[in-house]
């Protein structure tokens, strides 16, 4: 069936479906298994192994061979060993400090805030787009609306004209005349079918709906002009715009990166214990009963500490701090940007308002005009040619106006953006 949808449904909907979302999201659920990563270094690591060896041939040493009673200065070939042994055993090691993991688990999480963050612009760029692709299906359907009651009109007086031709009260002129008028009447009402399609198709490529599914609108356009034509502007909050937070962020980042390179100085330390079994003998089955297994364990320390590298760390901290400074100032230039976008959005709004008052009236007049041009025509006052001149005036003011309509549509929606409220 037809499904309709009002301008938040159809947004809601898009939050849903929309490709675009669906990989900024998986790039979120990246980032978590990114934090738990970064997280699990510092955690307990057990690592077990297993070796099974057969000797084809034993080593062998040499010994003076004054030790078995022969000459010095002579040597005796002796092998040690037998010709099977294995080993099991498994090791745990733990981190104790290290600076770099420190500095790593927080930036996993400003990482995944970065994502996070990446993801609501998405959002905010996908509510933009629904919005203004339903705006130009909501325009379509009122400028169809009206060039049908204009081919209606014209209809009409095109069939009172050549009545009145048939009875020898018009030239055939004026029959021709207002035929091409139907004409063009019905070639403004193709037109609006076509920008309504073309108008729906994208609305349902933003929203991530089904092209072959059929889709209708609930919202009017007075739902949305009329709250513009009252609003008055009143500033907004700059920290709390998702482009300030991006780039307050970025910032962010790039501080957790040279302290990163900072902790490269500083020294690692992790402590293990290793457990494992041995066993030998010259016949290929060990694990058989009463081959003896020999238990060994260790546990230690070990303490890492840089001396000297040629100077590479302190270049990395010293672009590290370079990074910084031009995060530092992106995140002032977005602070400047967004102010300048605000004022921007509120004059073109004002411009928009100011535009749509003028076209409305200009809009208003060629309607009265038109109609009064259509009595002098029936009376034989006006010209067919004039009429058509005057209808043609009339389109035009209508087309102008509808495209105001729509820029202070667009209008309040780009001032929504600038404010953060979309």
């Amino acid at each position: 069936g037809l499904e309709k949808y009002s301008l938040e449904q159809a947004q809601q909907y898009a939050m849903q479906h929309s490709y675009v979302l669906h990989n900024t999201r998986q790039d979120i659920a990246k980032a978590q298994k990114e934090v738990w990563k970064t997280i699990t270094i510092g955690l307990p690591q057990v690592s077990g192994s297993a070796n099974y060896n057969m000797f084809l041939n034993l080593p062998v040493s040499l010994i003076p061979g004054e030790f078995f009673g022969g000459e010095p200065g002579t040597y005796m070939p002796v092998k040690f060993g037998q010709d099977y042994n294995s080993d099991f055993g498994f090791t745990v090691s733990q981190l104790i400090f290290d600076g770099s993991y420190i500095v790593g688990v927080g930036s996993s999480q400003i990482y995944l805030n970065l994502a996070k963050q990446a993801s609501e612009k998405t959002e905010i760029d996908i509510r933009e787009a629904v919005a203004q692709a339903y705006y130009l299906v909501l325009i379509g359907l009122e400028n169809k609306k009206v060039m049908e009651e204009n081919l209606v009109n014209v209809t009409k007086l095109y069939t009172e004209t050549k009545a009145y031709f048939d009875n020898g009260f018009r030239e055939e002129q004026d029959v021709d005349q207002m035929r091409l008028m139907v004409k063009n009447a019905e070639n403004e009402v193709v037109k609006a079918e076509r920008e309504i399609t073309v108008a729906k198709v994208v609305l349902k490529y933003v929203m991530g709906y089904e092209m072959e599914k059929e889709i209708d609108l609930t919202d009017a356009l007075e739902n949305f002009l009329v709250p513009l034509m009252a609003s008055t502007p009143s500033g907004f909050d700059i920290s709390g715009h998702i482009d300030y937070r991006l780039a307050n962020t970025n910032w962010q980042v790039s501080e957790k990166l040279l302290k990163l390179e900072k902790a490269a100085f500083l020294p690692r330390l992790s402590g293990f214990y290793s457990y494992s079994k041995t066993s030998y003998g010259n016949q290929a089955n060990l694990f058989k009963e009463g081959v003896s297994w020999y238990p060994s364990s260790l546990m230690g320390f070990q303490l890492s500490v840089p001396l000297f590298n040629s100077g590479q760390k302190m270049f990395k901290v010293n672009q590290a701090k370079i990074e910084l400074d031009k995060a530092e100032t992106q995140r002032k230039l977005a602070e400047v940007t967004l102010q300048k976008d605000y004022l921007t959005a509120v004059a073109d709004l004002e411009s928009a308002l100011e535009k749509l008052g003028n076209d409305k009236e200009n809009r208003e007049l060629a309607e009265k005009i038109l109609e009064k041009s259509k009595i002098k025509f029936n009376n034989g006052i006006t010209s067919s040619t004039e009429l058509s001149q005057i209808e043609t005036q009339y389109i035009q003011s209508y087309g102008a106006y509808i495209g105001s309509t729509l820029q202070v549509l667009q209008a309040g929606l780009k001032l929504k953006k600038a404010t953060g409220k979309l």
